[in-house]
């Protein structure tokens, strides 16, 4: 029997000299020019001669490009066709929501705090690991922080910039499934806000609310970036440090959906969500910043990458009457967002909201396993 693989993406801290960091900022800022000035000539082209220019067009074009101004020149050419790869998807994106009939513009430029990243779509070609080291072409050998032993065949290499520094997230391909011991359970998740998510069994987990709790702190830098003088040094620090104090909130979040999920996986064989729309949920001014600190989708696409890697199973159902249907009876009992309480007038199944609507999770899946035999 074949051995299970799958695909995993690992991310280091890079610890380039100042030298360095000047030379990745220097291609950071050409492969996002080369991505603006792309935008501009398909947004030119539609709207004059009503002619999409296509990805490899543009391609076709970096050779002359290259030619003429050689600082793209001392840019490695996989960097360039990502930009208009990058590119290409975002105008694909954008075609779909037209095609949708739904209320889009063309694409967005690019400004230097929208563009943090570029990738080498071969490991080999431009970018490889020697001793300890990533060497990139034309830029040098540059530390890194390893924070984890190395698996599988690195396939692309992407470098970025964030708020405390560089960092690579190398892909890997055929990284062995590491099979998480049977435990014959298995569990429906209802996600909420009043508890961050609730299991079948009624177990709750509660969400931290990381930034409603820094949503002081966060005040304070933005005040402080709104008094500093636009261009001067000081503006640039404070600026610096409200982008770490956001860094900080994500990292926190991104920890606890790890650590969370992590727990899952290793007590259940099979676990079930509803495949909620988070976009929409956003769009409830009251509900937006209470769901976008819970980080649901986040924490779901986790919560499946991790199964995956274990050996587990994870089945999505429709959100459908989750919360209105009876988990006892299966009777529908209207009740509102308000309501937390599930009470059921014919069976008499009396249980909180959140954990009857897990059960039903847990129902639905079961339902669709048996239908697929």
């Amino acid at each position: 029997m074949d051995e299970q693989t799958v695909r995993k993406t690992f991310k280091y801290k890079l610890k380039p000299t100042p030298q360095q960091e000047w030379e990745l900022e220097r291609v950071l800022l050409l492969c996002r020019h080369l991505y603006n000035t792309a935008l501009e000539q398909r947004i030119t082209a539609w709207r004059r001669c009503r002619v999409s220019v296509s990805r490899y067009e543009q391609e076709a074009e970096l050779t002359d490009i290259r030619a003429e101004f050689p600082e793209y020149a001392s840019v490695h050419s996989h960097l360039l066709q990502d930009a208009l790869a990058r590119l290409e998807k975002t105008y694909q994106a954008f075609f779909r929501r037209v095609q949708r009939g739904e209320k889009a513009g063309f694409p967005r430029f690019k400004g230097r705090n929208r563009f943090h990243s570029f990738t080498f779509k071969e490991y080999g070609n431009g970018v490889r690991l020697d001793n300890g080291f990533l060497v990139l072409s034309k830029i040098g050998r540059v530390a890194i922080r390893w924070s984890r032993p190395i698996e599988g065949a690195p396939k692309t290499v992407t470098i970025s910039h964030e708020a405390d520094g560089w960092y690579v997230a190398i892909s890997y391909a055929d990284v062995p499934v590491r099979q998480l011991p049977v435990t014959g359970q298995e569990t429906g998740i209802d996600m909420g806000l009043e508890s961050f998510a609730t299991f079948a069994n009624g177990q709750r987990i509660f969400a931290p609310t990381y930034y409603r709790k820094a949503e002081a702190y966060l005040r304070r830098c933005g005040r402080c970036v709104a008094r500093r003088k636009k261009g001067s040094q000081r503006r640039a620090k404070a600026v610096k440090l409200l982008a770490k104090a956001h860094q900080h909130i994500a990292n926190q979040r991104r920890d606890f959906h790890q650590r969370e999920a992590a727990k899952l996986v290793q007590a259940y064989d099979s676990i079930a969500y509803e495949d909620l729309q988070t976009a929409n949920m956003v769009k409830n001014h009251h509900l937006a910043k209470s769901s976008t600190d819970a980080g649901w989708s986040a924490f779901l696409s986790i919560l499946t990458f991790k199964a995956g890697g274990a050996g587990k199973r994870v089945v999505v159902v429709s959100p459908a009457y989750t919360s209105q249907a009876c988990s006892g009876c299966g009777v529908i009992v209207q009740k509102g967002l308000s309501v937390r309480w599930h009470s059921c007038p014919d069976c008499g199944t009396s249980l909180q909201r959140d954990h009857n609507a897990a059960l039903n999770i847990l129902r639905l899946a079961q339902e669709q396993r048996s239908r697929l035999g």
